[in-house]
């Protein structure tokens, strides 16, 4: 499976508990889709969201993320890493 990273603009404020909740809320139905998520990081400064994961597609990621209610902005496959 492809790694992804998709990026949420507008979470101005958002608390580390609130990532946390969006995060789980991501796992308690990742599977549905074949989806792992996981990591996430928030700035709250700017409201931007990043989420690594690894999924079967980007369409997969924005189903669930649409699902839980933080659709993403913008999704990039990462076909590498170090």
């Amino acid at each position: 499976m492809a790694k992804y990273m998709d990026v949420h603009h507008g979470m101005k404020g958002i608390t580390k508990e609130q990532l946390m909740a969006a995060h789980k809320a991501d796992l308690a139905i990742e599977g549905d889709e074949k989806v792992h998520f996981e990591q996430a990081w928030a700035d709250p400064s700017s409201g931007t969201v990043y989420c690594l994961s690894e999924a079967p597609s980007a369409d997969a990621v924005m189903r669930i993320h649409e699902r839980t209610g933080h659709p993403a902005d913008e999704i990039h496959p990462v076909p590498l890493m170090v």
